[in-house]
């Protein structure tokens, strides 16, 4: 698969889980931990395989792109310690429904500037042989991603 396309389905899989959590209506509680569960799943396997691999392959044939991939990486670091966060707030707490909601904002906006602005140079400069062939990296990668968000480079940084 086209490694833009892969990543496309991965934003459309979290938006997917966004509007549901934004659906479930104040007293889900537990399907509000549930979604907010497989959130942080997602989002910490998508950061990692970014970071990983397309970041780095991104930024060498698109040298053009290395502000957005910089920006890219401080939005990736502050999303993966809400997500630390929210992994550990209880469901009932008064602030869970707040932090996911600046949450799904700061991802929104992030998903709209790699779609809009820079996936469209990524691909133009990459070709369509190299970005299956960086696919297939981002797949294999999935497998190898870290459980806890913070184990995500971008946490570090």
């Amino acid at each position: 698969m086209d490694a833009i396309v892969l990543l496309k389905e991965d934003h459309k899989t979290v938006e997917k889980l966004f509007k549901k959590f934004e659906a479930a209506g104040e007293n889900a509680v537990k399907t509000k931990r549930k979604l907010a569960d497989q959130i942080i799943e997602e989002l910490t396997t998508h950061t990692f395989i970014e970071e990983e691999v397309f970041y780095p392959v991104a930024r060498e044939a698109a040298p053009d792109t290395k502000d957005h991939v910089l920006e890219s990486v401080e939005e990736h670091h502050v999303v993966v310690w809400m997500l630390s966060e929210l992994a550990g707030l209880d469901a009932s707490d008064e602030r869970f429904d707040a932090k996911m909601t600046v949450l799904i904002e700061n991802v929104r906006h992030h998903v709209e500037e790699e779609e809009k602005e820079w996936f469209p140079e990524v691909r133009k400069a990459m070709g369509r042989n190299k970005l299956q062939e960086i696919g297939t990296q981002l797949e294999a990668a999935k497998s190898k991603a870290p459980r806890s968000p913070l184990a995500v480079p971008s946490a570090k940084k």
